[in-house]
């Protein structure tokens, strides 16, 4: 056995109430100057985090959006730079964190992060800015958060619909981890209970949304998918979803939940191992299938074709996804991802 393992600096504060122990973290950074970001829709709880913070807490910057558009970064970059903002506190999800990543990638400023969704990336140091259509994405450590606080109430005002697709979307990174080209065992053990957790959990989770035990587990699966996805690398999955949002901007989460079954399906033959650990972790017969399954459970769409994508879009977003491919277990091939997004197009169940 041969691999190698290089663990990222991660704070994590997690536990029901873990909110109060924010002034502690911003205080330990030796800020003075919190500017806490959300989308509008996540203002009341950004006002709620600005008041825990005091006389520390610059306001608020409410205009974080899906895929973070390099317009946005730069507007919130120059909010932060004329508050003199020396950290942001990012409350939210995908959207809200990766507005926060933007201004660190540009001035440093550190992040403390408080999810409120299962989106993951408050644990990784990936960044990702859309402009013209196209997103980019990159790994630099000093988007890294220095804390993580996740508090499970906080996740409580998620819709049952939301929450069920921002879990699978959560999956999706546990799942690339385990067929990652730098896999290594103690990331595959975090990547496999990842998707037991929420497995287990999301459906639940749906079904009585007011049910803290299930939020909580949910939100520790969604914990171990963001570590795994920032220590390894992405792969089919990620690629095509990133070209989906930012080309056509297509929903993130729902179009996760949609596209991998079938990048699961593409990959089935060239990563056995990995396979049989997603299956068992689903307690499903057959990975691909269990994915499809555990979407249908949650209530989401299982289809492109029902998040707005067109069928002329097939070929235009298999030319762009091929053109620079991630590194992937099976070999990225045109005709084969024109079939892979054939497929999540019209929401067929992959086969065995």
């Amino acid at each position: 056995m041969e691999f190698v393992f290089e663990p990222l600096p991660w704070r994590v504060i997690f536990g029901v109430g873990a909110l109060e122990k924010l002034p502690e973290e911003v205080a330990r950074l030796g800020a003075a100057k919190a500017l806490v970001l959300c989308t509008p829709e996540q203002r009341a709880t950004a006002e709620d985090v600005a008041r825990r913070l005091g006389e520390k807490s610059v306001g608020i910057y409410d205009g974080a959006v899906m895929h973070v558009p390099l317009e946005v970064a730069r507007a919130a970059r120059a909010h932060a730079a004329s508050l003199g903002a020396d950290v942001c506190v990012a409350v939210g999800g995908g959207s809200t964190i990766g507005l926060g990543k933007a201004i660190a990638l540009e001035f440093g400023t550190p992040i403390v992060a408080v999810p409120t969704t299962y989106a993951g990336s408050e644990m990784t140091p990936i960044w990702g800015l859309t402009e013209a259509g196209v997103k980019r994405t990159g790994n630099d450590r000093r988007v890294l958060p220095r804390a993580v606080i996740y508090d499970p109430t906080l996740t409580l005002s998620l819709p049952p619909a939301l929450s069920g697709v921002s879990g699978m979307n959560a999956i999706a990174h546990c799942v690339e981890a385990l067929y990652a080209q730098n896999a290594n065992p103690v990331i595959s053990l975090m990547a496999e209970d990842g998707i037991r957790a929420l497995a287990q959990s999301l459906p639940r989770v749906v079904r009585e949304p007011q049910n803290l035990t299930a939020r909580t587990r949910a939100q520790y699966g969604a914990w171990l998918a963001g570590a795994s996805l920032g220590a390894v690398g992405m792969a089919i999955h990620h690629k095509l979803c990133h070209t989906l949002g930012g080309t056509l901007n297509l929903p993130h989460a729902e179009t996760h939940t949609v596209v991998l079954p079938h990048a699961v399906a593409y990959n089935r033959h060239a990563a056995p191992v990995a396979m049989a650990r997603i299956a068992a972790a689903l307690s499903a017969h057959d990975a691909a299938q269990g994915l499809f399954d555990l979407a249908a459970a949650v209530g989401a769409k299982t289809s492109l074709r029902d998040l707005g994508m067109r069928e002329p879009d097939i070929d235009r977003i298999a030319d762009l996804a091929t053109a620079n491919p991630y590194w992937n277990p099976c070999l990225v091939t045109l005709e084969g991802v024109r079939a892979l997004l054939g497929d999540a197009f019209e929401g067929i169940r992959p086969a065995a």
